[in-house]
């Protein structure tokens, strides 16, 4: 492959320069918590085994980022940077449904830790519905993607708008229960999910329900389930021009940096589950049973996480 067009001062290329040294700083970040986190506690109270599956789902999220940073596409349109099979949209797709659900997950295990220490059911509901929701998600995207028709991307978003919009009133249901860092690292948390769900609502939404719009209006063909199955297994067309990727770069951007950032800070969170206690303001403690309360993380039963726990 000529390398020429990566001396060109091609605006594409030092955004994809950027991508990928955001993943090998993501990754390095990875490894470094991993070693900080992984290791069984002295004091027994914390599931090391649960740490480890937390850190193995941040790792899918964090690698299948990097690799689709490393190798971007935009999957509707078969476009990518680099003429190789791995570049072809049932391979990014495909890494991409796995990140994502295994990012879900995530949150469902916070927000049950979160919901169980505290007794707090909106935040426990919000954990049961979050993993459903984006697996649905994930069908409306592969509708997309294989019949190339846009408007499986607005619901897909759509549908990740209504599954964080859950997770945000499931965190601020917690905001009374906690002071100090926590309440801070909450108010960050619901912060960021505010300014995602305006992204999504107010850009990435609307861009592809008028990509939907100009497809009709163009009379623009959709394919079906087996040719386009064939179709994202083995096309790929390589572009450069910043045309075709103009409307791509803010998305993939804040996708591949601040998403990964909040996988990795999940994991912290995880890990800290037997300092988060003596953060708890004295109303909500006081109020809240001592059966539930203070449990070290995953003392409850639930479908994402389940673990015996025998108090002394």
């Amino acid at each position: 492959m000529s390398m020429e067009w990566r001396a060109r001062p091609n605006p594409v290329v030092r955004w994809w320069g950027l991508l990928a040294l955001i993943s090998g700083a993501n990754i390095a970040l990875w490894f470094l918590l991993y070693g900080e986190f992984h290791k069984v506690p002295s004091d027994g109270l914390v599931n090391s085994s649960g740490t480890q599956s937390m850190f193995l789902l941040s790792a899918a999220y964090v690698f299948g980022c990097a690799f689709r940073s490393l190798l971007p596409r935009a999957d509707v349109q078969r476009i990518c940077l680099v003429d190789t099979w791995l570049s072809s949209v049932f391979v990014g797709r495909s890494v991409a449904t796995v990140a994502e659900i295994c990012f879900a997950v995530q949150w469902a295990i916070i927000l049950n830790q979160l919901g169980g220490m505290t007794g707090a059911d909106t935040t426990l509901n919000a954990a049961h519905l979050i993993v459903p929701l984006i697996i649905i998600a994930e069908c409306f995207s592969w509708y997309a993607v294989v019949s190339t028709n846009y408007l499986g991307n607005a619901i897909e978003n759509s549908i990740w708008a209504i599954a964080f919009f859950v997770v945000g009133v499931g965190l601020c249901r917690l905001l009374p229960e906690f002071n100090g860092p926590v309440r801070i690292a909450l108010i960050v948390a619901i912060v960021g999910i505010a300014a995602y769900l305006a992204f999504l609502i107010t850009v990435d939404v609307p861009m592809y329900l008028s990509r939907w719009q100009a497809g009709l209006a163009d009379g623009s063909k959709l394919l079906g389930f087996l040719e386009g199955l064939h179709d994202v297994s083995t096309r790929w067309v390589v572009t450069h021009d910043f045309e075709h990727w103009k409307d791509e770069i803010a998305w993939m951007s804040l996708y591949f940096s601040a998403a990964v950032w909040a996988s990795l800070a999940l994991c912290v969170v995880y890990s800290l589950d037997s300092h988060l206690p003596q953060y708890r303001t004295g109303a909500a403690a006081a109020n809240c049973p001592a059966a539930v309360c203070g449990l070290p993380q995953g003392a409850g039963d639930d479908r994402y996480f389940r673990v015996a726990y025998a108090p002394t």
